[in-house]
């Protein structure tokens, strides 16, 4: 982990910054602008972009993948700007767990996929490019959204070690760990083999 750099206070606001922004649920935004209900009755109920994608509409599903990508990555950057690569690492924890629990919603948000991809790529873009390669090629070769993200998810420490950041394993052990949790329903159809396909509407 980074050496302690910035003042317990900062940490705090830098956390609960990331945590508000982290919580924006751009899916329902997306949803609610594109005309397309309300996402937690559709498909799996998830906010994220896989969901809105059962929709039938491409451009709300594109918009909400870089809006959610977008809030942790943003988070990232911003603190390491004004503070340091601790707040930076904070931020990025924060973002991607105000997703996931978001207080907008009563802490029920999604998965945390797109925002662990965005926030890893903004704190170390060679491992956040792997995971994404590794998401990309997993999905393109099974069509499983969730697949992809866990198999992103549980590889991402590996490619971290690979390409010499071992503290951005540690990261990324520990949103791994989440990921895995959110996604327990996903792996119990994974086993059975009724997870549904990228794209498919039900």
């Amino acid at each position: 982990m980074p050496v302690i750099e910035t003042a317990a206070p900062l940490l705090v606001a830098t956390a609960l910054s990331a945590y508000a922004l982290g919580s924006v649920p751009f899916g329902l935004v997306m949803a609610r602008l594109f005309g397309l209900g309300d996402l937690r009755q559709v498909g799996s109920g998830n906010i994220g972009a896989t969901n809105v994608l059962r929709t039938g509409n491409r451009l709300a599903a594109f918009l909400t993948l870089v809006l959610d990508a977008g809030k942790g990555a943003i988070a990232v950057l911003v603190a390491r700007w004004l503070l340091a690569e601790d707040a930076a690492q904070i931020a990025g924890v924060a973002a991607f767990l105000g997703h996931c629990y978001p207080i907008y919603l009563r802490f029920r948000g999604g998965k945390g996929v797109a925002t662990f991809l965005g926030t890893l790529l903004a704190l170390a873009w060679p491992v956040g490019m792997a995971a994404c390669a590794i998401w990309a090629v997993t999905a393109g070769l099974f069509r499983i959204s969730s697949l992809a993200a866990l198999v992103a998810a549980i590889l991402s420490p590996v490619a971290a070690i690979v390409l010499g950041r071992p503290e951005t394993a540690i990261f990324c052990i520990a949103l791994a760990i989440v990921i895995l949790a959110r996604h327990r329903t996903n792996i119990a159809r994974l086993m059975q083999g009724d997870e549904p396909r990228i794209g498919k509407k039900s």
